[in-house]
């Protein structure tokens, strides 16, 4: 193994870190995550999907365990609002089989099984550059360290990218995401729309945007009536500082149908989040003896929600490759080859995402079965995407 007996520092103990200390110890190496947070981050709420087999591989290898709670589902349902009503209009329905999950519960998932590294918690990392004598320094207000390996899992802002990319920024798509979940208490005064959401996840389009909705499991408890309803809303609206919920709501009140509307305009919340839309995409996803991983490595439209699935395969890539070449340059050459190019893959196809369901809207009224599937197909341009596939 390439990685026995070498140091490998990770920068940033979220998703994509813990991954990775995952995939480090696994390859034979000595792993030390810092973390900037000094608290758990179970309690974030918000809503991802991974494709099935993904999920099924990472239990399998011992990343995640069997008993986190999931709520797949096997259809994607498109949904607008009837012309000159409130009421909804189902266009189509596509095979789309997903494993919805907790963010919260992943990542605690993820940092157990993460416990054969040393985790710094509480300590942001303040530089991080090429030694002298080899490796890469990793600086804290508490010291520094070398190290053979240093994994920038450190997110869109990453300190780690900087030493490959100098620069480097994102750049925005031009539109907003609001991001909320709801606690199932809510949702269960809409009994049609709770029944359709047990068996598929959802796209409601509207005039210059949409909006997804999925439920996923509950921050704590494994009862499947312990869910909560995960949304986002794609819109183009206002920038500034101000708060976009008047706009939200005024979205919903006059685009989504009836009952979807009075959702979203319910005031409680578990959670909720806005921010700009942004994308980017580093020319390099290794340079020895760096490697970036998740959005540290590229940020994705959430449309292709790959954005846990990109660090998870990124782990998976990173131990493959320690495992299977003769010197960690190589293993690092090998990962960057892989990743760089999915990263590039992704991003176009996120754009493309975009600017189908965003940027320049179809008249959902005027659609059908055929309609979307072939508008969808256009959008896809060849590309492959999980969400998709059927």
């Amino acid at each position: 193994m390439a990685a026995t007996g070498l140091r490998m520092g990770v920068v940033g103990g979220s998703i994509a870190g813990c991954a990775m200390a995952i995939a480090g110890t696994r390859a034979g190496a000595d792993v030390t995550v810092y973390e900037r947070s000094d608290g758990e981050l179970q309690d974030r709420g918000l809503g991802i999907v991974v494709p099935p087999a993904l999920h099924g591989e990472l239990v399998a290898l011992g990343y995640l365990d069997a008993a986190m709670p999931t709520a797949p589902v096997t259809e994607h349902v498109w949904l607008t609002r009837s012309p000159g009503r409130g009421r909804t209009r189902e266009i189509a329905r596509q095979p789309s089989p997903v494993t919805p999950c907790n963010w919260g519960r992943l990542w605690q998932s993820l940092r157990e099984n993460a416990g054969g590294a040393r985790h710094h918690r509480g300590r942001p990392v303040v530089s991080v550059e090429r030694a002298a004598a080899g490796g890469a320094l990793v600086r804290t207000a508490a010291g520094e360290a070398v190290y053979d390996i240093v994994v920038g899992a450190d997110g869109h802002r990453s300190l780690t990218r900087q030493a490959i990319a100098p620069g480097l920024r994102p750049s925005p798509a031009g539109y907003l995401v609001w991001r909320g979940t709801i606690p199932m208490s809510v949702v269960a005064g809409a009994p049609r729309q709770l029944e359709l959401l047990r068996k598929a996840w959802i796209t409601l389009g509207f005039p210059g945007g949409h909006g997804i909705f999925y439920l996923i499991p509950g921050v704590a408890g494994t009862d499947p009536d312990d869910r909560l309803l995960a949304y986002a809303i794609y819109f183009r609206g206002p920038t500034g500082a101000g708060d976009p919920a008047p706009h939200v709501r005024e979205i919903a009140e006059e685009h989504f149908p009836d009952e979807w509307a009075d959702i979203v305009a319910r005031g409680e919340h578990a959670s909720l989040v806005c921010h700009p839309v942004t994308d980017l995409h580093a020319p390099r996803a290794a340079d020895p003896p760096f490697v970036l991983a998740g959005d540290a490595a590229g940020i994705t439209r959430p449309h292709t929600a790959s954005g846990a699935v990109k660090a998870l395969q990124d782990a998976l890539c990173l131990e493959g490759a320690l495992g299977a070449c003769a010197s960690p340059a190589e293993a690092l050459l090998r990962y960057g080859t892989e990743r760089t190019a999915e990263g590039s893959r992704l991003v176009e196809l996120g754009r493309r995402l975009g600017a189908a369901q965003v940027e320049r809207t179809p008249d959902w009224g005027a659609m059908g079965q055929a309609e979307v599937d072939a508008w969808f197909r256009a959008a896809l341009a060849g590309t492959k995407s999980y969400l998709y596939e059927g």
